[in-house]
């Protein structure tokens, strides 16, 4: 029998956001946000020449570059001011989240509680401002060595553009911040979404007009199209699974009176590692080609240039280390995130248990058995959503293409956020239930 929330949720009512206030501006501030975010995007950097950057930039697009600009909604290739947008931020919270699980000082911080958490969040910043001045130095170093981007080259130029795009990686940390705390959703999360969906029309009426041209069958669009909603559709239901483990709990007595055992489920996602392993595994492997495009001389013969040719988009040896390193990915990131044996001793402490497995090192056995062959599933998963488009590219000669990564992290966002909407709905429900409530127990009274 369906519980009293869950028939709360099946009777819920999206034409009700309009009586939800609360959740009305949260939803203003949270879409007031995401536009100052796009139009920091159109702001470049001072004292770069905007045509010399884009054909320089035509040449690197292929690399590294060209994902950190599909993160970003076209901030790179414009040098704009959010170029490094929240990258670094990610890349400090999943260090500190590594070191956590390495360092016993920060593992302590970990575990007691709001105060520990505040603590790591400093030290995440910290380390976010050190990761943007590395970064926003290399890029301006890059710029005035190119010859022809700087302007003006000269100091002045390196610590402007330190301080300029410092900044707006900071302003970045500090607005997804605000989004989470007072609107709707990740705020980080939201700000890497709006940057990949941004061009999506762009490229759809590209494609589009492709077709229209004769340059791409109308055969072929249309397949793509059923084969992205079947994606859609398999990504959701994958983001979605679970393996519950059944947790039972004894009975107790609480002074004089001795309450019944309870039934609860330990919820094992099928894909722990989120987004993460499609991240890693493709910024490595670009990595030489955005090498390559920086030889101002390369003759082609270069190992530079091999690992280049090898390592190109749909290439078997791409597509052969790409699978690899995401399931390694998969299954180092789901280790570093969930640990077994500090589960079972929660488990211990609360008196719970499961059926079958004694307490203690048995569980923690048991829990790590069952993560591991869900987490085969779920590498094999991302391995399949990751691959498709680089089949695409290569064999149907598609120049449009929904990468798997960002796939992912679109799909992932849009469910994280109608939860969210979810939950303020049916707390707005509940609330004029519980006034209701009140209401007519006056009326009696």
């Amino acid at each position: 029998m369906a519980s009293a929330a869950e028939q709360l949720a099946a009777n819920i009512n999206f034409g009700s956001i309009a009586k939800a206030e609360e959740l009305k501006k949260r939803i203003w501030f949270t879409l007031g946000a995401l536009i100052v975010y796009r139009l920091g995007t159109y702001i470049p950097l001072p004292g770069i020449d905007p045509e010399a950057l884009r054909q320089s930039f035509q040449g690197a697009s292929g690399g590294v570059l060209g994902l950190f600009n599909m993160f970003s909604g076209g901030a790179v290739e414009r040098m704009a001011i959010f170029a490094l947008n929240i990258m670094p931020y990610i890349s400090a919270s999943i260090i500190v989240q590594l070191l956590t699980s390495v360092l016993p000082s920060l593992e302590a911080l970990k575990k007691e509680g709001e105060s520990g958490r505040k603590i790591l969040n400093q030290y995440t910043r910290y380390l976010t401002v050190v990761l943007a001045v590395f970064q926003s130095w290399g890029i301006a170093v890059g710029l005035q060595s190119s010859g022809t981007i700087v302007l003006s080259p000269g100091p002045f130029f390196l610590i402007s553009s330190v301080i300029t795009l410092t900044g707006g990686t900071l302003f970045l940390m500090w607005l997804g911040e605000q989004i989470t705390s007072r609107g709707i959703g990740n705020g980080t999360s939201l700000i890497i979404f709006a940057g990949i969906v941004a061009n999506l029309p762009t490229a759809i009426a590209g494609t589009l007009e492709l077709g229209r041209q004769g340059a791409i069958s109308t055969g072929l669009i249309i397949g793509v199209i059923v084969m992205i909603a079947a994606i859609i559709y398999f990504v959701v239901f994958m983001e979605r699974a679970q393996r519950r483990l059944l947790i039972n709990y004894p009975k107790r007595q609480v002074g004089n009176k001795l309450y019944e055992g309870q039934t609860s489920f330990l919820p094992l996602k099928l894909n722990t590692a989120g987004v993460i392993p499609p991240i890693f595994a493709s910024s490595l492997l670009l990595l030489p080609a955005t090498i390559a495009s920086f030889q101002a001389s390369s003759d082609g013969t270069g190992w530079i240039a091999m690992m280049t040719t090898y390592l190109g988009h749909g290439r078997p040896l791409y597509m052969l280390l790409y699978a690899a390193l995401i399931v390694f990915f998969a299954f180092f990131y789901t280790a570093i995130v969930f640990n077994p044996t500090e589960t079972a001793d929660n488990l211990k402490k609360q008196g719970g248990f499961i059926p079958g497995i004694r307490p203690g090192e048995r569980t923690a056995d048991y829990i790590d058995q069952v993560l591991t062959r869900i987490t085969v599933i779920g590498a094999a998963y991302l391995v399949i959503i990751c691959l498709i488009p680089e089949i695409l590219v290569s064999y149907a000669a598609l120049p449009f293409y929904f990468g798997g990564t960002s796939l992912l992290i679109v799909v992932s966002v849009t469910m994280d956020t109608v939860a969210q909407v979810h939950g303020h709905l049916m707390a707005h429900q509940y609330e004029g239930l519980v006034k209701k409530a009140k209401l007519k127990g006056a009326r009696r009274r």
